[in-house]
């Protein structure tokens, strides 16, 4: 199996993390937390409940896409959250054009919102979701994406996405 990188986007409150954690487990394939590649200020500035603009997310978008090139230059798999609302920031991230999925984890506002509420331990300001589902580009046809509405659990968001893209345990492993 040629190596790949699985991009978990959405909005933030979609479950990108966990997710991407059942998968990793699942897996046993690295994973990178994408909020963690922002520079500080960026991470500031959300904390202020400030929206991001496209040059503030510029230098974050390139240090997700060096990960996901440096995995698949590697030869290894992996994956790694990144909001990616925009098809612009999309098509940065994917410079290869090839052996990489936006896996986007859908919901609705109200979900969403719900989620944020109950979060207490991130940066990302619950009112800065309107500005999220505004820039909000869903993955279109001829974007190497996959849908998956968020709901159930993490782990069985995870087995809905292995199988949606033929993957297994055993044979990912190696």
């Amino acid at each position: 199996m040629e190596p790949t990188v699985l991009v978990l986007m959405g909005v933030s409150g979609s479950g990108k993390s966990p997710v991407a954690a059942a998968l990793a487990s699942r897996l046993g394939w690295p994973l990178e937390e994408g909020d963690a590649l922002h520079p500080l200020a960026n991470i500031e500035r959300m904390a202020a409940g400030y929206p991001l603009t496209d040059a503030d997310r510029r230098p974050w978008l390139s240090k997700v896409a060096e990960w996901i090139a440096q995995r698949l230059d590697s030869g290894e798999n992996g994956l790694i959250t990144c909001s990616a609302v925009k098809r612009s920031y999309r098509d940065l991230i994917n410079r290869r054009g090839r052996r990489l999925v936006f896996v986007f984890l859908a919901g609705s506002k109200d979900t969403i919102a719900a989620r944020l509420e109950a979060r207490h331990d991130h940066f990302m300001r619950a009112s800065l979701l309107d500005s999220q589902f505004a820039d909000l580009e869903e993955p279109a046809a001829d974007e190497p994406a996959i849908r998956v509405d968020i709901g159930p659990p993490a782990a069985e968001m995870a087995e809905q996405i292995m199988e949606c893209l033929g993957l297994s345990e055993r044979a990912t492993r190696t």
